[in-house]
C-alpha cells in the first residue's frame, strides 16, 4: 500500500516540541535533538520509490503541467495543460533508456559518475529529465538558469562535473558553443524545445565543427523507445545528483547528494502537514536550488501535481490565478513584497484602514491568545481579497532560504488560514540548506507563539548547538543555550565533489556546522540568532554581524533591498538602501505635493536624492533599529538611497537571492568611499551623502 501523510497527534503540546536526548550532553556543546530511525516501516529510501509511491496512488492523476504561449505579441499564455502520472512514466521510460545506452555504447563518457546536466528555467521538461535519471543510475547536475551573465558559474560546474551531455532550452545552445573550447567533456546538447529548421542548420554546422551533436528531446525518446528497458535498481547510498551551490564567493561547490539523502527528505516533508487531495504546487523558485526540488519531490511522493511558472517573474501572479495553488513555497524576497503591498493598499486613510487596520489587530489577537487564524466576519470581508492574489486556494505556504520576521509569517497565517472548509492551513517558517537537502527544521501549525522560530527538528534529523566562546555564545547561556547550529540524520550530504578540504571543514565528527548561530527556546524550537561568518570588526573592537544587521533593517516596510557594509579602519557601519517602489511612492508624493507613481522608475531615481525623502528613508531605519534594540555600533550611520537594485544579472546577487558582498561592494565603492570621507556623525543615521 503506498504511503501518504502522516499528521500530528490531536494532542501537540506546542511548549514540547523537542527535547533534550538524555545522556547526550557534552562539555562545549548542548544535548542531542530530533530522532533518527531509518529503519521505520514503510520509509521512502530510493528516488523511484518517492514516484512510485505517488504513481500507486493514482496513475492517472494530473503531475506535471504548464501554460503554453498562444502569442508573442501581445504576450498571452493559454490554461495550464498537464501529463498525468502514467504519461510521466512512459516518457521518463524512454529518455532514461536512451541515456543508459548512450553512456553503456560509450557515445557518452564519464569519468566516475554518469552524469547528466540540466540548464533550463522551471518547465516540465526539467523534472521529466530529472525523474528519468533517478530511474536509470544516471547523476543530475543542475546549472542555475539565473547564473551572471560571464558564464563563470556554468563553465565551472560543467568542467567540474566534467559533463558530456545538457539538456537545455534553445536560448543556451548558443552560450554553450562559445563555451566549448573552455568546457571540451561537452559531446551532446539536447533542445527541450524543437528547432526551426533553419536555426537548427546554423547551429548544427556550427557544433559539428566543434565536436558537439545537437539533437531534439523528441529524438531522444524515440531512441529510447527503440531501446527501451525496465529501470535499474537503486539504493539509498547511490549517488543521484551534484547539487552546486550558488556561491556567494563565486566558486560553486557541488554538494553529494544520494538517492537515500533525497527521498528520506522528501519522506520528513510528510510528517505534521496534511495535503488537501490532488495537492497542486505552483513551481517558480530555481530548481537548480534544493528547496524548490525536495518541495517538488514531496508533492510527487504524496500523489500531487506540479504547475510551472510561465517563465517570468513578473507574471507570477498571474499564473497562480490561473493554477490556483494549495501548496506555495516561497522565499521572504517574495513574501516581504506580497506582505508590504497589502499593508499599503490597506492601511490607508478614512474608513477603509480602520476596517483593515481593526480586522488585522482583531485576528492578530486571537492567533496569538489561542492560535486560531480563522474569523468569519474579517475573513469575508477584507482577507478573501489578499488571498485571491494567489489564487484563493492556498493550503500550505512555506517560506525558506533565509530569515524572515514573526509579524510577517503572522500576517501570512490569518490572511491565507481562512475557510476551514477547504483545508487546514498553514504558514511555516523552514530552515534547511543544500548540504542537508533543505530538511532541518520547520515550525508546527497552531503554534500561537512561532513566529519568528524556525520550529522544532524533523523527523530523522539530529540537531546540538556548539560553543562559540568567541562571539559570546555558549550552551551553558540563561535563559536559552545558544551556539553554533550542527545537524546530522539521512538526509545530509556526503561531501563536496572534488573538494576533500571543504569538506572536513564542515562534516566534522559527522555533523554539518550549518554556520548559522540559534538558540533553543522553552518549548524546544530554535531560532536563529546570528551568523558566524559574515563578521567584521570595527577599529574600536566591536564585532558586528552584518547579516543580522541586514535582516533587522530589512523588516522595514520601506526596504526592497539593504547592503550594510563595514571597515575595520572605521568605528561605523553605513549602508546602501534599494527602497521599495510601491511603499517610497506615497512617501514621494506627500513630500513634494505631487503624485508619483510607483511604476516611475525615473522619477523615484530622482525623488531619492531630496533631502526630505532621505531623511524619512532615515526615520524609518532609526524606527526599524530602536524597536529591534540594536546596540548603537550596529546601528547604520549614513546610507546612501538609490533605485540601482542588486540583480543576478550584474552578479551581486545569488540564484537563490543572497547578497553576494564583494561584488555589492564594488557596484558602489564610489558612493561607500564618498560616505565615510564624511565621517561619523554624532547621532543617528546620516542622511548625507
Amino acid at each position: 500500500m503506498p504511503i501518504q501523510c502522516i499528521p500530528l497527534p490531536d494532542n501537540v503540546d506546542y511548549n514540547k516540541q523537542s527535547i533534550a536526548v538524555p545522556g547526550t550532553k557534552q562539555p562545549g556543546q548542548t544535548a542531542v535533538y530530533g530522532l533518527v530511525d531509518t529503519n521505520a516501516p514503510g520509509i521512502l529510501k530510493t528516488l523511484p520509490e518517492i514516484f512510485n509511491n505517488g504513481y500507486a496512488l493514482n496513475p492517472d492523476a494530473r503531475l506535471l503541467g504548464h501554460r503554453p504561449l498562444l502569442s508573442k505579441t501581445p504576450l498571452k499564455f493559454g490554461p495550464y495543460v498537464w501529463q498525468t502520472y502514467r504519461q510521466v512514466d512512459v516518457r521518463r521510460r524512454r529518455i532514461g533508456s536512451a541515456l543508459h545506452r548512450m553512456f553503456s555504447t560509450g557515445e557518452l563518457k564519464a569519468a566516475d559518475l554518469d552524469v547528466v546536466g540540466i540548464w533550463s528555467q522551471n518547465r516540465p521538461e526539467w523534472q521529466l529529465v530529472e525523474l528519468a535519471l533517478h530511474a536509470y543510475g544516471k547523476v543530475g547536475v543542475s546549472l542555475y538558469d539565473t547564473l551572471g551573465r560571464d558564464s563563470v558559474g556554468e563553465e565551472h560546474s560543467i568542467n567540474h562535473a566534467q559533463l558530456s551531455i545538457i539538456f537545455t532550452t534553445p536560448d543556451h545552445i548558443a552560450p554553450l558553443l562559445r563555451l566549448a573550447a573552455k568546457i571540451p567533456d561537452l559531446k551532446v546538447i539536447v533542445s527541450f524545445d524543437l528547432l526551426d529548421d533553419e536555426v537548427r542548420k546554423v547551429l548544427s554546422s556550427w557544433a559539428e565543427t566543434l565536436g558537439i551533436r545537437i539533437i531534439h528531446l523528441n529524438e531522444i525518446e524515440h531512441y529510447g523507445e527503440e531501446h527501451l528497458i525496465e529501470p535499474l535498481p537503486a539504493s539509498p547510498d547511490q549517488v543521484a545528483s551534484l547539487c552546486y551551490t550558488s556561491g556567494t564567493t563565486n566558486r560553486p561547490k557541488g554538494a553529494i547528494l544520494t538517492h537515500g539523502n533525497l527521498a528520506t527528505a522528501a519522506y520528513s516533508n510528510m510528517f505534521g502537514i496534511i495535503f488537501p487531495p490532488s495537492c497542486c504546487v505552483i513551481s517558480y523558485l530555481p530548481l537548480a536550488h534544493i528547496y524548490e526540488r525536495i518541495c517538488e519531490l514531496t508533492m510527487i511522493a504524496t500523489g500531487g501535481c506540479i504547475g510551472y511558472f510561465s517563465g517570468d517573474p513578473l507574471r507570477l501572479m498571474d499564473d497562480a490565478q490561473a493554477l490556483k495553488p494549495h501548496f506555495f513555497p516561497s522565499v521572504p524576497r517574495v513574501l516581504n513584497r506580497v506582505y508590504q503591498a497589502a499593508m499599503t493598499a490597506g492601511n490607508v486613510p478614512g474608513v477603509k484602514g480602520a476596517i483593515f487596520r481593526t480586522a488585522l489587530q482583531t485576528k492578530l489577537d486571537r492567533l496569538h491568545k489561542t492560535g486560531v487564524k480563522t474569523h468569519a466576519l474579517w475573513d469575508a470581508l477584507v482577507f478573501r481579497k489578499i488571498r485571491a492574489v494567489l489564487g484563493g486556494n492556498i493550503s500550505l505556504l512555506v517560506t525558506g532560504s533565509a530569515p524572515i520576521s514573526g509579524e510577517v509569517v503572522d500576517f501570512f497565517k490569518i490572511a491565507f488560514g481562512c475557510d476551514v472548509a477547504e483545508g487546514m492551513r498553514h504558514a511555516l517558517s523552514v530552515y534547511g540548506m543544500t548540504e542537508n537537502c533543505g530538511i532541518c527544521t520547520h515550525t508546527i501549525d497552531g503554534d500561537a507563539t512561532g513566529g519568528g522560530t524556525i520550529g522544532a527538528p524533523q523527523p530523522i534529523i539530529e540537531i546540538k548547538l556548539v560553543d562559540l566562546p568567541s562571539m559570546n555564545y555558549t550552551s551553558e547561556d540563561r535563559p536559552n543555550p545558544r551556539g553554533e547550529l550542527c545537524v546530522r540524520g539521512s538526509p545530509c550530504f556526503q561531501g563536496y565533489y572534488k573538494d576533500e578540504k571543504t569538506t572536513q571543514e564542515t562534516l566534522k565528527d559527522g555533523w554539518i556546522h550549518t554556520g548559522d548561530v540559534a538558540e533553543i527556546d522553552h518549548c524546544g524550537r530554535f531560532k536563529i540568532i546570528d551568523r558566524v561568518k559574515n563578521i567584521m570588526k570595527l577599529s574600536q573592537g566591536e564585532y558586528v554581524a552584518l547579516e543580522k544587521v541586514e535582516n533587522i533593517y530589512g523588516a522595514s516596510p520601506i526596504i526592497q533591498q539593504i547592503f550594510v557594509h563595514g571597515d575595520s579602519l572605521q568605528s561605523y557601519l553605513i549602508a546602501v538602501v534599494v527602497p521599495d517602489p510601491l511603499v517610497l511612492a506615497p512617501v514621494v508624493s506627500a513630500i513634494l505635493g505631487t503624485k508619483v507613481d510607483p511604476a516611475n522608475n525615473l522619477a523615484l531615481a530622482e525623488a531619492v536624492k531630496d533631502p526630505r525623502v532621505i531623511q524619512e528613508v532615515v526615520n524609518l531605519l532609526n524606527a526599524e533599529a530602536r524597536r529591534n534594540k540594536l546596540a548603537g555600533f550596529e546601528c547604520v550611520k549614513r546610507i546612501y538611497v538609490t533605485m540601482d537594485p542588486f540583480t543576478i544579472e550584474e552578479n551581486t546577487l545569488t540564484p537563490t537571492l543572497k547578497l553576494r558582498r564583494r561584488d555589492a561592494y564594488a557596484k558602489f565603492k564610489k558612493e561607500i568611499d564618498a560616505l565615510y570621507a564624511l565621517g561619523e556623525p554624532t547621532d543617528g543615521v546620516s542622511s548625507k551623502l
